[in-house]
């Protein structure tokens, strides 16, 4: 069976305040925090996840908040929108909840058949709400937020480049993504099927400024990989492509290799496993800060460091 990228596993962003993103997330967007844990290489900088009920692949949206971080500038070179998959007839839920929440938005609009509204987080990533298909997909609900109109998982993302066609050769032949269809200056690429699937739209701007990377900006994207197996298989395959990958990290929760393709997005392959349950009960996902072996013994030290967040639980 050929080895196929199924679609996003997760996507990282830098942020600045932990407070006001843990706030936004959960409370307005109705997200599950799934874990609190830090950078591996900055063990004094939170790293928080947020996704659906269980922390499927394909849901989860991952924070390095910085505090006191400047908000970046957009440019190409970057992955600059990120799209959740939210129900059929539920953006007029979103409109109105963003409207009780300050949250100033866009739209709605059509993008290739699919309406949609975009809007910024407390930190100037851009955000799009894209009703589709995702009856059988369970999400997360909070007292606010019913699972009928929540978050299901991603849609995809766009990425901004100065010039596409070596990203797009990298997509098509190494990838095996599919070319599904052009809008004005907008290709969109699909990977992985049913419920996994996803869309990558590039948008090129030849003149573009390269983006600086701050607060708000997406800092890599996770594709994903079923298995530790499969990972090896994407080493090989990758670095005869003429591409450098890391050895494989061990990211406590999943496996992950790292690259950066030719238009200067970092990507990530990501395993499935083992998941979040791996140090917390599913009921209990997010609920202590929870640190790689190598930073437990200064536990007590990072602690002191990092600042308290101020958590609401929803008992379920």
């Amino acid at each position: 069976m050929e080895n196929k990228i199924n679609g996003l596993h997760h996507i990282t962003v830098l942020a600045s305040d932990p407070q006001q993103n843990y706030d936004f997330y959960t409370k307005v967007m109705g997200m599950r925090f799934v874990k609190k844990t830090v950078n591996f290489d900055a063990p004094d900088v939170y790293h928080l996840y947020y996704a659906d009920e269980v922390g499927t692949p394909g849901t989860v949206l991952t924070f390095f908040p910085f505090p006191n971080a400047r908000r970046g500038k957009r440019g190409v070179g970057e992955a600059a929108i990120v799209s959740f998959s939210i129900p059929k007839n539920s953006l007029e839920f979103w409109i109105e909840r963003l409207s009780k929440y300050d949250v100033q938005f866009e739209g709605p609009s059509e993008k290739f058949g699919y309406q949609y509204i975009s809007f910024l987080d407390p930190d100037g990533m851009q955000i799009e709400l894209v009703e589709d298909e995702v009856e059988n997909l369970i999400g997360w609900e909070t007292s606010e937020v019913k699972r009928e109109v929540s978050i299901k998982k991603f849609f995809g993302t766009t990425l901004y480049l100065d010039d596409s066609d070596a990203t797009e050769e990298l997509l098509k032949t190494v990838f095996g993504f599919q070319l599904l269809e052009e809008e004005g200056n907008i290709k969109r690429y699909l990977t992985g099927e049913g419920k996994h699937e996803a869309k990558i739209d590039i948008v090129v701007n030849p003149n573009g400024v390269r983006g600086m990377q701050s607060a708000g900006s997406v800092h890599h994207i996770a594709w994903r990989t079923e298995s530790d197996e499969a990972q090896l298989e994407w080493i090989n395959k990758i670095r005869k492509s003429g591409y450098h990958t890391t050895d494989v990290i061990d990211r406590n929760y999943f496996h992950s290799i790292y690259f950066r393709e030719p238009g200067g997005v970092l990507f990530e392959i990501a395993t499935d496993e083992p998941g979040f349950a791996i140090d917390e009960e599913i009921q209990n996902l997010g609920n202590e800060l929870k640190l790689p072996s190598q930073h437990e013994p200064k536990r007590e030290m990072i602690e002191r460091v990092l600042i308290p967040l101020k958590q609401t639980i929803e008992v379920k």
